[in-house]
């Protein structure tokens, strides 16, 4: 049973972030200190990227364990089951046609877990510019 009224979950919910994320800032702060520059916010691609390159046409999203179904991090929420179910699996089933879409249109996908930018952001963040490196 949910220790919050429907209406305190509705509210704690609605403050949750889409853009602009705690992790979000800190992967752009170690691509900063990379000196990795030619990025776009907000892009106006297939799937919003977190980043995107357009030069090397490299999107990069930065997927949160939770409403991504992390296989290492993700714990199902004890009430409502179904529904977090469903709307996982549907994140994930977005996740997949979005790849797809963007390989179609000849752009590279690159995925980070937030475990692995909020354990080492530095370290993402070379793993991106040996891609983008990679594809100039």
């Amino acid at each position: 049973m949910d220790r919050l009224t429907q209406k305190q979950r509705s509210d704690c919910m609605s403050q949750i972030k889409g853009k602009d994320t705690g992790l979000e800032k800190l992967f752009r702060k170690s691509v900063a200190g990379l000196k990795i520059k030619g990025y776009r916010l907000n892009a106006k691609t297939t799937g919003k990227p977190d980043l995107y390159f357009p030069k090397n046409k490299i999107a990069v999203f930065i997927d949160g364990c939770f409403w991504h179904g992390c296989p290492r991090c993700y714990t199902s929420p004890a009430t409502n089951k179904k529904f977090w179910s469903d709307k996982i699996k549907s994140n994930t089933k977005r996740d997949k046609t979005v790849n797809t879409e963007l390989r179609k249109d000849g752009i590279r996908v690159v995925r980070f877990w937030g475990h692995e930018v909020e354990t080492n952001s530095d370290r993402c963040a070379g793993k991106l510019q040996k891609i983008i490196v990679k594809y100039e």
